[in-house]
């Protein structure tokens, strides 16, 4: 594992190596701004609806948004993503040892990404990926170092966990459900991943990450301040994240996608790299556990709509997503026939 990091030998080459290079047609190339920001929410707004308005819309529109007043201490940002930094700038032995304790494989270090496709294009980054339980259950598995990771990472998820629930409560309200619908089993199955993309020679022929959707609910990242490499697919044009300092990119994941039957998005977004500075993200995927069914909710579907998604659990959705990536979403959609059935 130690020979495939990215961050183990980026430093040796030059050019970047054929297995990493994309066809043409997924290259980066130059992204033109047509004047698009993805939405900024204030959570601090005391008017719940204005907000629920303004969250809901950004979800339909561009199923991407960017929070700020959310709560969580500047403090703990920087210390959060300072850890992570030095979680990668380790040694790749000891990263390997750190991420190893778990026999089941719930904390893993990895290199591109888990996809199993066998047109293996690799991506230009290195992630460490780790459950994260609201009980601290798993606490024992997680890296003992940097010092202070287990504390400081303890402190980020639980925070990640109240900001996730408020997130998904005002989401919910605004479709008419029950603002506690996603609560429970819907978000008891978090998960962490720590990106590091180390500079690149050749950035205009790679990808940190490829065009994809998120197989969850929602995804929140706390990304840094002054690189641009996040970018968001709208009307056929890529739109740049532009990173806002101490606020956090919120996107909505196919699973939410599912519930709300089509009306929010689960965008799609891809990650370029760049020549001069190493680029650290921390992403909090809010997930169903295995067992979890999903499908459109039921109080959506009886208000006259028709379902375009079947059911599915969580553990055979995610087991062919990571086969097939976000081209799942063709098999989730029930055809003319089956939504008359029902």
């Amino acid at each position: 594992m130690d020979q495939k990091l990215v961050s183990s030998w980026f430093h040796l080459h030059s050019s970047v190596p054929l297995s990493y290079v994309q066809p043409p047609e997924s290259r980066p190339g130059m992204v033109f701004s047509s004047g698009k920001k993805i939405p900024v929410v204030d959570l601090g707004v005391h008017d719940r609806d204005e907000t629920i308005e303004h969250i809901l819309k950004a979800s339909k529109d561009y199923g991407f948004f960017q929070v700020i007043e959310h709560g969580v201490s500047k403090e703990l940002m920087d210390d959060t993503l300072s850890i992570f930094k030095e979680f990668h700038a380790m040694p790749a032995e000891e990263k390997i040892r750190e991420s190893s304790r778990d026999p089941n494989g719930g904390c893993r270090l990895y290199t591109s990404r888990e996809i199993n496709k066998k047109d293996i294009i690799q991506f230009w980054r290195d992630t460490l990926r780790h459950l994260c339980p609201s009980s601290g259950d798993f606490m024992q598995f997680l890296p003992q170092k940097p010092a202070k990771y287990r504390e400081v990472v303890a402190k980020y998820t639980q925070e990640m966990r109240r900001m996730g629930l408020t997130i998904l409560e005002l989401l919910c309200e605004g479709l008419g459900l029950d603002p506690k619908y996603c609560c429970g089993g819907l978000s008891d199955s978090p998960l962490l991943l720590a990106h590091h993309y180390p500079p690149c020679p050749e950035p205009g022929l790679t990808l940190g990450a490829p065009k994809h959707r998120d197989p969850n609910l929602v995804t929140i990242l706390l990304q840094e301040k002054d690189i641009n490499a996040l970018q968001v697919f709208k009307d056929g044009e890529w739109i740049v994240v532009e990173p806002i300092p101490y606020a956090f990119v919120v996107n909505i994941g196919l699973m939410l996608q599912v519930i709300s039957n089509g009306r929010l998005i689960g965008a799609e977004h891809r990650v370029v790299t760049n020549s001069e500075f190493a680029r650290t993200t921390v992403a909090y995927f809010i997930r169903p556990t295995s067992e979890q069914i999903i499908e459109p909710a039921k109080s959506l579907i009886s208000s006259g709509a028709q379902p375009i998604y079947r059911s599915i659990t969580y553990e055979e959705f995610l087991k062919n997503f990571m086969i097939k990536g976000s081209d799942i979403e063709q098999e989730l959609l029930l055809e003319p026939k089956q939504k008359a059935a029902l």
